[in-house]
């Protein structure tokens, strides 16, 4: 029913658009809706519910842009935000790239992606399952002598745009997760750690005794923890520390950061900026995924490419907007990157262990540190020393320095152990000679 009153909205803008006559017109509409319910230390401790819409109205006139956004759907309120947007929109600055994207370029065809997976459980039986996973990690140590909280989150969503050159377009999916975070203690050593599992599918989570016993054991596994000498030695990027790592892959070849010559990446187009046999793909339409959509932010349709090719920069990420700016076509990424999939080796995380033999498993990074002009990169780490192939004991209080360039450089393998959780799957990422500070 709401995800009918959302489409009748956004009709009714367009409609209202065209008798007034408006230049250009695009409307974005979202609608939200799930709850979480959280435990700690086996007992019940929040249970909160949301339902959120909203609409953005965004008017194109004479090469200027306004834009408003509202989630009172009444017809007069809508025409209000209309008139509003069109408003701020003649105070605007000129820009001659500001506009909707042309007709030709927009999906012809939306697919139906495997995406929307309701889960048919109850706030009730979402607390009994918070109650059991945080009663799990707590019975898994007698070192695990406290929680902060082991949440069952799930939620349904809508995402409609549509815009006076002629496309419509909406699509539903979902995600639900079970995240527990736990704190050890040994001695005058205490730490806290966490795991979590999310999903389009509910089915495709862990058991809640894995999550919960998977958290107790990080926690536990961080205790005691040393500072190491500073030096340059080998670093394994975990799987979902990787995830982050790679991130900055991403926001370097963005549009923005590209026309603004805020990018360490700029003018590198066709150039070799990973290892030779490093690939790197997106992937839009991956059954189950979190990143998966049918159409970009302005309505043209997502495709499958390469990023990264054989170690070769093949494809910057832009949106209608920035490949004006920049004199080039867009890629269908309005809204960022939809799925990056590194594609993995052959190696599991314990075989890259050995195959390191020294040097750090990097669990964790922490603090800003990251100059994407430059690709200076700086931050705050832990994770666990290995010496002979096998971990010695975990550190902390370290950093990781070094240049965003040089470093994808020194990849010399990946595992195989792809973290689905999220945007971004990429496996455990092996480096070589990176500058660590300690002691």
């Amino acid at each position: 029913m709401e995800n009918k009153i959302l489409l009748d909205s956004i009709h009714s803008i367009l409609e209202y658009a065209r008798a007034q006559r408006i230049e250009g017109i695009e409307v974005t509409g979202k609608l939200e809706q799930g709850f979480s319910a959280t435990a700690r230390k086996g007992e019940s401790e929040t249970l909160s519910y949301h339902k959120d819409h909203s609409l953005t109205v965004t008017v194109y006139e004479n090469k200027r842009c306004g834009s408003v956004t509202s989630s009172d759907l009444r017809p007069e309120t809508l025409n209000t935000a209309v008139d509003a947007a069109r408003r701020i929109a003649s105070y605007a600055e000129i820009d001659p790239d500001s506009g909707l994207a042309e007709p030709e370029l927009l999906a012809k065809n939306v697919p139906v992606l495997d995406i929307y997976f309701p889960w048919d459980i109850t706030p009730q039986e979402a607390m009994q399952l918070a109650i059991e996973c945080d009663n799990q990690g707590l019975a898994f140590d007698k070192r695990i002598t406290n929680s902060d909280g082991t949440t069952v989150s799930t939620s349904k969503s809508m995402l409609a745009y549509a815009n006076t050159n002629g496309f419509l377009g909406s699509y539903n999916s979902t995600e639900h997760s079970i995240s527990s975070v736990l704190m050890a203690e040994e001695g005058s050593s205490m730490e806290r750690d966490y795991y979590y599992a999310t999903a389009c599918d509910h089915h495709d989570l862990p058991s809640i005794k894995m999550i919960g016993e998977e958290a107790a054991r990080r926690s536990v596994s961080r205790l005691n923890s040393r500072v190491i000498k500073t030096q340059q030695a080998p670093v394994i990027y975990t799987a979902e520390v990787a995830r982050e790592f790679m991130g900055h892959l991403l926001s370097s070849i963005r549009g923005r950061a590209l026309y603004q010559r805020s990018s360490f990446l700029l003018d590198q187009l066709g150039q070799k900026i990973f290892p030779a046999w490093f690939n790197a793909e997106e992937k839009p339409h991956l059954a189950r995924g979190l990143g998966s959509v049918p159409f970009d932010d302005e309505g043209l349709p997502t495709t499958e490419k390469f990023i990264i090719k054989n170690g070769v920069l093949e494809n910057y990420t832009l949106d209608v907007y920035s490949g004006r700016k920049l004199k080039l076509p867009s890629t269908g990424n309005a809204g960022g990157v939809h799925n990056l999939v590194i594609q993995p080796g052959e190696d599991s995380l314990k075989a890259l262990i050995k195959k390191m033999d020294k040097g750090l498993l990097l669990t964790e990074v922490m603090g800003p540190g990251i100059n994407l002009v430059t690709g200076d990169y700086s931050r705050g780490a832990a994770g666990f020393w290995v010496e002979q192939g096998e971990i010695q004991y975990p550190v902390s209080e370290i950093t990781i320095a070094g240049n965003l360039k040089n470093m994808f450089q020194k990849i010399i393998a990946v595992g195989n152990d792809v973290d689905v959780r999220g945007n971004v799957r990429t496996p455990s990422i092996l480096m070589d000679d990176v500058m660590i500070g300690g002691e």
